[in-house]
């Protein structure tokens, strides 16, 4: 193989690693919750890399952090400036950081539905919907599932 091909080929392989980057990010969970660990679990398996922080009052937490009672959940993450509340799917998440809306503030799974990351039961999957909300506390629905 020639010198060039060498240096070309070391330089493909070099860029598509840097493209691969971790993404970063807190999770704020009870100490006691185990679904939490499972969709952090998940999380890692799709690329992402997640400190976990035990909170006593997740509900302070959550306020601090713009989550409306009506969206809460278990745990609450913050990843590049935005909130995700809740057992969000990771592709979710991935398309929401890479759309950089503006106006959202971040996405919430709503209760604990079975079927989501995280809550996985035997074969159980409940339908369920990922909203994106604002800081004012508006919704749209930000993706559909097992619908």
């Amino acid at each position: 193989m020639k010198l060039n091909h060498i240096i070309a080929l070391s330089l493909l392989v070099g860029s598509s690693f840097a493209i691969a980057e971790t993404i970063k990010g807190t999770n704020y969970q009870s100490p006691y919750c185990g679904c939490c660990k499972d969709w952090v679990k998940h999380m890692e398996d799709n690329g992402f890399e997640l400190d976990v922080e035990y909170v006593q009052d997740m509900t302070a937490k959550k306020i601090d952090l713009g989550i409306r009672p009506q969206y809460a959940s278990c745990h609450t993450a913050e990843i590049q400036g935005y909130t995700f509340e809740g057992h969000v799917p990771a592709e979710d998440i991935q398309r929401f950081i890479d759309s950089k809306p503006s106006r959202m503030i971040g996405l919430a799974v709503p209760g604990m539905p079975m079927g989501s990351p995280g809550m996985e039961y035997k074969d159980q999957k409940d339908p369920f919907e990922v909203v994106a909300f604002d800081e004012n506390g508006n919704t749209m629905v930000w993706a559909r599932h097992n619908q």
